[in-house]
């Protein structure tokens, strides 16, 4: 009896696992969803909104009145919680954090200006025991508090603000001191809600240029939501968010010309979500009376969109 070979079975190889979405930013929203019940009415916040920000960047984030954008921070800053999808700053997962894990991470990772001045201050304490506070919750030396702070207020240009309480200080003065308690416990990311909302055009521009300033000397990645063009134009990238999506991108980029003259170059692009879901600005649904169906053709090396006729 001949002998059968037996020749091992080939066996298909494993398909290879796409690369995770945003594995090397640090942060990273992915699908995210954010429902508030209000009695019977469901208010849909966030409605599958993907965003990357890579660490020390500095963004500016903006969008209409309801558009999701304070919800989007309030996320980011532990304050509220994801209702469904991913959301992860460095390796936080913001949907599955514990109430304690909720504090630490407040604490130590993310710091938070509001608009309002007042709710970052405390009236009854100087500008030095309200910076060293933050510190004193994490249990930090009673000598290493002080140095901090003195180091802060005087980067953010308000060490002679050390021992004024809030009514002694200018809306300005006072948004810088909120600045410094934010960055108390040294986080890697600052989240600053309206900061400017409350403040006159030029003290606006010294506040922002603070933020700039501890963005690029301490490697703080910043994210800030805002409404007013001027802030917004001063990053080299705006997101727009539209209906609790990211609609929009303005990337900046500084060109020199040939006669040695600097320009700064914006251009915008439409962003594409996870599901390949695309906002079209209005203006040119309008123009193209793009209505609830549209015809798209595949060409070499673009996309046609056209309106539906019929």
């Amino acid at each position: 009896m001949r002998a059968i070979s037996r020749t091992p079975l080939a066996l298909p190889k494993p398909p290879e696992r796409a690369p995770e979405f945003g594995r090397e930013s640090l942060i990273v929203c992915e699908s995210l969803v954010r429902i508030y019940q209000t009695g019977s009415i469901e208010v849909q916040a966030l409605q599958g909104l993907d965003l990357l920000v890579g660490a020390g960047e500095m963004v500016a984030v903006v969008g209409a009145s309801g558009s999701g954008k304070s919800t989007l921070l309030s996320i980011l800053a532990g304050i509220d919680a994801p209702t469904a999808g991913k959301a992860r700053v460095g390796e936080w997962d913001l949907l599955g954090m514990s109430r304690g894990a909720r504090v630490r991470y407040r604490r130590h990772t993310v710091g938070f200006v509001r608009q309002q001045t007042a709710s970052n201050l405390v009236p009854y304490l100087t500008s030095r025991q309200v910076v060293e506070l933050p510190m004193t919750a994490a249990g930090v030396k009673a000598r290493t508090r002080r140095q901090r702070a003195g180091e802060l207020l005087a980067a953010l240009d308000v060490a002679d603000c050390a021992d004024r309480r809030p009514a002694q200080m200018s809306g300005g003065q006072q948004q810088r001191v909120a600045i410094a308690v934010a960055l108390a416990n040294q986080p890697q990311v600052l989240l600053a809600d309206e900061p400017t909302g409350e403040l006159d055009t030029t003290t606006s521009a010294g506040v922002f240029e603070a933020m700039r300033h501890v963005n690029r000397e301490f490697g703080v990645t910043v994210v800030v939501v805002t409404h007013d063009p001027e802030v917004s134009g001063q990053v080299e990238r705006t997101i727009a968010i539209r209906d609790g999506r990211t609609s929009s991108e303005v990337l900046r980029r500084t060109e020199t010309g040939e006669d040695g003259d600097t320009r700064v170059i914006a251009e915008e692009y439409a962003v594409m979500d996870r599901a390949g879901r695309i906002q079209i600005p209005r203006e040119y649904r309008e123009a193209l009376e793009l209505t609830r169906r549209v015809r798209l053709a595949l060409e070499s090396d673009h996309v046609t969109i056209r309106n539906d006729p019929s």
